[in-house]
């Protein structure tokens, strides 16, 4: 403890140590500012802003600030950004003692091509990032979607390296880590089950989305906790210039957004660069406020057939967000989302109930101690909840996972977050820029309770004991140019880890056969340390520079997880249980390195990457055969640990610009285990190994009112336990499928494959009127594919023989189409 109190007294030492003193060898002055939206005033992430006589200079954060140390006033300074054009300014007009408000215009979709800056491509080949993209708003809303849905989760899927089990399965996979592998924010929120609908939509409204960023090799120092990737997804900001509305009625929800301007302040002396003229008393502020629902629920509710009414499956999100300027150095934004699925089905006796939650929200503050220190300092909660109502009269028609005996009751489990982070970005000079701070993080986990729902209920209210857990972590990242052609980013992540009181503590022993046994039991007071873990976290990455058109890139990180997704099933699903570490579940660490070259095919048309990777996971977790992962006290008893390896080839090609856009995906790879106690302690497929995943994205401009896309994806079929012998007893009448060599993942599904198709029309607009429309036609399976999910294992009843028959289970075998009508005001 007294080490970490140390590193806290150094790194604010070294702040105020920054704020305070200039960096010595940085001629000339800085320029400092926001880059925009000309349209809304959304502050844009990632843009470049360099000199016209560098190749290349600085990123702006996630708040649009930039920094840039001028040597000369004689240089013109260049701000690009992907889908906007390219800005040039003279330095000399500029004023270095007052913040530069850069609005940058999108650029004009027309019939021949998409305007595209030749900037943009150079940046590709410029910028440090391996393993990342970005997916805007108009990204999304371009490819086909299922019932009309824009997914961003799905979207992310035609991308190389990440995959998913298949339809109905929540979350995705990145890189072969499992699904609890990927950190997901929302505004810096972390969000705990990302599905809607058991894995067919994404909780996050699409409206409400400025950007989304996906993380799978070379992550910065600043993010941590996971072991696969980071999806960072950034809310809309609101818009600043007007009022607007915009929304969308489609075949299986509906949603309205809501934006505009808050108040009018006083002139704050900021020098505008703008193409339309400033206004005298700027905007302090905006707000957004985003709606979604299903109707699915209503349209069953007026249903002739009194069994179909009786079943309601539908869900809601709600997001908003509010910002305003306090000051000229000071900014404050407030975010929240809340999420609610309901799932209940009655089918011939066979009763389902589930309902699950999402809340989050964040409080931030914006500081600039000056101009070349920016900092912002979050607090953040978040919570998942779930309920399952287990009906008395159905009893084994559900498979839960739940000990035997259970009906006529309820389930719920949770688990929240809350989090204090403070961040920090240092515009050290025109070749260096630091980013360093840390965060505290509380946990509190519900693993379960059961409540009986009447008096006649055979069972008795049973409540696991909460778990609770702190994390905490100090980070320092330095991104430097070195030359013209080098640049190199490296940074260092502590992360510590406590496991909390109050709790019964048990360590488990290994048994010959069976799960492990309890020993050594103690009873720990509230608050006090069970069990400490931490761990040093370095990141690298490097890029060099060929030409203009060639680059190749270089990265190394350390991940590690201190909690975990407990899920024993093939698909990650609603009612799955997060778990800390404990005296008995070591964290998982992870180190992966990869390599790339990136190549632009032409100035503004194409480019094309190819990324190698290697990734080397200790203390994987994995299941004993017949593990109860719900409602289990002595679950870390049925849990294994060992090693996981992963590697692959990912190859990718994009059409920028053109009436034919998209892109080609291609990932070669493996994913393996090696757990104790399982396939005889032999290297196995992972249940989300994929050996050979491919897709295409095609959108084709047919007039200004009239476009299309299209998607093909392909991966070989997910690893599945198979048997090879079977148990008869009682003379046949009980016959039970076994795999008699203790084999994990030793069969694998038919190959996936899937075509959908979409078709825009836009309604005619007038200059004279802000209302826009649209109208989406939508084909998701087009040639129905019967896609498998699973396979299970029946006895076909014979003449003179009993036969066992593999089944295949598909989720959707069927043309899907939609129709949804979106507008603008």
């Amino acid at each position: 403890m007294m080490i970490v109190k140390k590193n806290m007294l150094l790194l604010g030492a070294f702040v105020l140590a920054l704020a305070g003193y200039p960096v010595a060898g940085q001629p000339g002055q800085t320029l400092y500012g926001y880059v925009r939206d000309a349209a809304n005033g959304e502050g844009l992430v990632g843009a470049s802003v360099r000199l016209k006589s560098q190749p290349t200079g600085v990123a702006t954060n996630a708040y649009g600030y930039f920094s840039l140390t001028v040597p000369s006033l004689a240089d013109t300074l260049v701000i690009s950004y992907i889908g906007f054009r390219s800005q040039a300014l003279s330095v000399a007009v500029l004023k270095p003692d007052q913040a530069v408000q850069i609005r940058l215009v999108a650029a004009a979709r027309q019939m021949d091509e998409v305007m595209v800056s030749a900037n943009e491509s150079a940046q590709r080949i410029h910028n440090l990032e391996m393993g990342t993209t970005r997916l805007d708003l108009k990204t999304l809303k371009i490819l086909p979607t299922l019932l009309g849905e824009v997914d961003l989760v799905r979207s992310l899927q035609l991308l190389p390296g990440v995959t998913s089990v298949g339809e109905g399965a929540a979350g995705f996979n990145v890189r072969g880590g499992g699904v609890g592998q990927n950190l997901i924010l929302l505004d810096e929120a972390p969000v705990y089950n990302a599905s809607h609908l058991m894995g067919f939509f994404t909780v996050v409204n699409p409206d409400a989305v400025k950007e989304a960023t996906l993380s799978k090799g070379g992550v910065p120092a600043q993010y941590g906790g996971r072991l696969s990737s980071v999806l960072d997804v950034r809310m809309k900001e609101g818009n600043t210039e007007r009022f607007q509305a915009s929304g969308g009625v489609g075949t299986i929800s509906s949603r309205l957004t809501i934006e505009g301007p808050l108040g009018k302040g006083r002139p704050t002396g900021d020098h505008p660069v703008r193409d339309h003229p400033v206004r005298d008393h700027p905007v302090r502020g905006s707000f957004l406020v985003a709606g979604r629902r299903s109707y699915s629920d209503l349209v069953v509710g007026l249903s002739g057939d009194e069994q179909l009414r009786k079943n309601s499956v539908y869900f809601y999100d709600l997001s908003a967000k509010v910002n305003y300027q306090i000051s000229a150095k000071d900014r404050v934004y407030g975010s929240l989302y809340s999420s609610k699925d309901v799932f209940r089905v009655d089918f011939q006796g066979k009763k389902v109930d589930m309902e699950w939650m999402n809340q989050t929200g964040t409080l931030r503050w914006n500081h600039l101690f000056s101009k070349r220190l920016f900092a912002n300092l979050t607090g953040v909660y978040s919570a998942y909840s779930y309920q399952l109502g287990i009906p008395q009269e159905a009893q084994g028609d559900i498979s839960l996972d739940l000990p035997k005996g259970i009906r006529g009751a309820v389930w719920t489990s949770a688990i929240r977050t809350y989090n204090l982070k403070t961040d920090f970005t240092f515009y050290a000079g025109y070749h260096n820029t630091l980013t360093f701070g840390g965060s505290f993080l509380r946990y509190r986990f519900d693993p379960g309770s059961l409540s009986p729902t009447g008096n006649d209920s055979p069972v008795e209210a049973i409540a696991l004991p909460a778990k609770h857990s702190r994390e905490y972590a100090f980070y320092i990242d330095n991104e430097q140019t070195l030359g013209t052609r080098w640049a190199l980013r490296y940074g260092l992540r502590f992360s510590v880890y406590d496991y909390l009181g109050p709790q019964r503590v048990r360590d488990y022993v290994n048994v010959e056969k069976g799960p492990k046994q309890p020993v050594n039991e103690q009873i720990v007071g509230r608050g006090a340390v069970i069990r400490s873990f931490n761990t040093f976290e370095p990141r690298v990455s490097l890029r060099y520079v060929i030409n203009e058109r060639n680059s190749i890139k270089l990265s190394y990180n350390r991940m590690a997880q201190y909690i975990h997704l407990i899920s024993n099933t093939t698909a990650a699903s609603p009612l799955d249980n997060w778990t800390p570490s404990t005296n008995n579940i070591q964290p998982e660490r992870a180190d992966q390195v990869s390599a790339g070259y990136f190549r632009t095919l032409s100035p503004t048309r194409w480019e094309a990457s190819a990324e190698v990777y290697y990734k080397n996971a200790q203390n994987a977790i994995d299941y004993r055969n017949g593990a109860q992962t719900r409602l289990n006290p002595d679950l870390e008893a049925d849990l294994l640990y060992g090693r996981g390896r992963s590697y692959g080839l990912e190859v990718y090609v994009r059409k920028a610009s053109g009436r034919l856009t998209g892109w080609l995906s291609y990932t070669l790879s493996r994913t393996e285990q090696q757990i104790d106690g399982i396939s005889n302690n032999t290297w196995y497929a992972a249940s989300q190994d994929r050996r050979h995943v491919g897709s295409a994205v095609g959108t084709y401009t047919l007039s200004k009112r009239w476009s299309g896309s299209a998607t093909f994806t392909y991966s070989t079929g997910i690893a599945t336990t198979a048997p090879n012998a079977r148990y008869e007893a009682d003379g046949g009448t009980i016959v039970v499928p076994i795999n008699t060599g203790n084999v994990r993942n030793n069969f694998r599904l038919p190959p996936y494959h899937r075509l959908d198709l979409s078709a825009t029309w836009q309604g005619r607009s007038r200059p004279d009127r802000r209302w826009r429309s649209e109208w989406v036609f939508g084909f998701y399976n087009v040639y129905a594919r019967r896609n498998p999910f699973s396979i299970y294992f029946e006895q076909n009843d014979g003449r003179n023989t009993r036969q066992t028959n593999a089944v295949r289970l598909a989720i959707l075998g069927s043309i899907l189409p939609s129709v949804t009508y979106n507008f603008h005001f």
